[in-house]
């Protein structure tokens, strides 16, 4: 029962997390060791994985008319060997764009990533006030006068390789992606939007990625139910999430995940002290 409940609030952590740009990564490391919950396989980089699928699913219900007129018009330009002037075509290839970076470098680094950081708190608190400065700067500097439209390949580019930045637990992909929307001159709502779709096909690579490795090692009945727990509880809370931060970013600055992300820095840091100690 306690591996069910622990799936639980992790399911919830992953969906509230991973579209605030507060970085799920530090919330999936550091509530277990706070709540000192001893379970190998809610502990792994696979099971933080496949929440992901969780969120996976919340972004497919959320927009997939977007996704399907995306793809149809994606197949058409393949078919007509054209772009031309629909501004769908020429979001749906700047996504595919701003994938390639991150599924290069994810496929080639992610491991390095979860060696060297993710046990390391004092990194994961460096991180995690870097994204709240990149937020800041973002907020300060950017002209936010530019929608989805006004996009160039130049600009999706740019987005996909921040994108990868974010395989230092704490960044924060979404954080790092609307931060650089935002540099780019992206408005709020645009910067979110765009990181949110481009967020589908590397969440579904990822969760393929490791599901193998799950479906190899193989999994016991505690642990499909707590997977089944996690990944319902993602979806649920993941489609809250993306629904209140894009009404939230039309009218309002990003200032309140500022804010939480310093503090949130201040309580690893503190816990990290008070482990150190023991």
């Amino acid at each position: 029962m306690d591996g069910l409940i622990h799936a639980a609030i992790l399911g919830i952590v992953q969906g509230l997390t991973e579209f605030l740009p507060i970085s799920s990564s530090a919330h999936l490391i550091l509530v277990p060791i706070l709540l000192g919950w001893h379970d190998p396989f809610i502990d792994s980089a696979a099971f933080d994985v496949m929440l992901h699928l969780g969120t996976l699913v919340a972004l497919l219900a959320y927009f997939w008319r977007d996704l399907i007129k995306l793809l149809g018009a994606w197949l058409a330009s393949i078919r007509d060997r054209s772009i031309g002037a629909d501004p769908q075509r020429k979001l749906a290839w700047l996504l595919v764009v701003s994938v390639i970076p991150a599924a290069i470098l994810g496929a080639g680094l992610e491991s390095f990533f979860d060696e060297a950081f993710r046990q390391h708190w004092q990194w994961i608190a460096i991180f995690v006030i870097i994204g709240a400065a990149l937020l800041w700067l973002a907020e300060r500097l950017g002209r936010q006068a530019r929608n989805l439209d006004a996009m160039t390949l130049r600009d999706a580019i740019t987005i996909g390789v921040a994108q990868a930045i974010a395989l230092f637990p704490g960044i924060s992909r979404s954080g790092v992606t609307i931060a650089t929307g935002l540099f780019l001159g992206l408005t709020r709502e645009s910067a979110a939007r765009f990181s949110f779709l481009m967020a589908v096909p590397v969440i579904a690579g990822a969760g393929l990625w490791k599901g193998r490795t799950l479906i190899g090692a193989g999994l016991g009945g505690a642990e499909v139910g707590q997977l089944v727990v996690g990944v319902v509880l993602s979806a649920v809370f993941g489609f809250i999430s993306i629904a209140f931060l894009l009404r939230f970013l039309r009218t309002n600055p990003t200032t309140i995940f500022i804010a939480y992300r310093v503090l949130l820095a201040a309580v690893i840091v503190v816990a990290w002290l008070s482990l150190w100690d023991r």
